[in-house]
């Protein structure tokens, strides 16, 4: 759908510069989605996997962040070896509702309830980011960190449309359960894609 160069905006790695690629085709359908326009993979232009490390090995930073849409829904072996060998770290958030393909060096899960996570990418993520968007996703939160390893760092994120009011909510939840974080989405803060 689309590919920029910026700084990641969310999570454990908020601050690093990092070149995006968003992947068009979503089989979620979250009515918060702030980028709708990726759900259908028809809309938008095919590249080549060359040309996306090509564009991505034009820029300093050595992050590449696959996202979506839903970017499980693709089959990412050959774009991930392409970004290996031309010396990417390779990221992606994904809701895990499908299975993961690549080598991925890191994977931040965002379960959605519209279409459950599949186990086996619980037991593969390093970051839990539960999108609050009422009280009632902090009881839904607890119970996806039950299903994830350990070592997974726990975030919080409230969802865009309602920060200002539950933030001070997940700020109380953080306070009584500080095995959680709160991530912000910075870059719309900053004014960066």
């Amino acid at each position: 759908m689309e590919h920029f160069y910026t700084l990641q905006g969310e999570g454990v790695h908020t601050g690093k510069a990092a070149y995006f690629i968003r992947l068009g085709g979503c089989d979620v359908g979250c009515v918060w989605c702030d980028v709708k326009d990726s759900w259908d993979a028809s809309g938008h232009p095919l590249m080549t996997t060359d040309e996306i490390v090509a564009a991505a090995a034009q820029y300093e930073g050595r992050i590449a962040v696959i996202t979506g849409g839903e970017p499980a829904m693709h089959d990412l072996e050959p774009l991930c070896d392409a970004l290996h060998k031309a010396g990417f770290k390779i990221h992606i958030e994904t809701s895990g509702s499908s299975p993961l393909s690549g080598e991925l060096d890191w994977v931040t899960l965002s379960p959605k309830k519209f279409k459950a996570p599949l186990q086996e990418c619980l037991d593969r993520a390093d970051e839990l980011k539960v999108v609050v968007f009422n009280r009632s996703d902090f009881e839904w939160a607890q119970q996806h960190a039950a299903l994830v390893p350990s070592s997974c760092a726990l975030f919080l994120q409230p969802e865009w449309s309602k920060h200002d009011a539950i933030t001070p909510s997940i700020i109380d939840f953080i306070k009584s359960h500080p095995k959680w974080q709160l991530s912000l989405q910075t870059h719309k803060y900053i004014n960066i894609p």
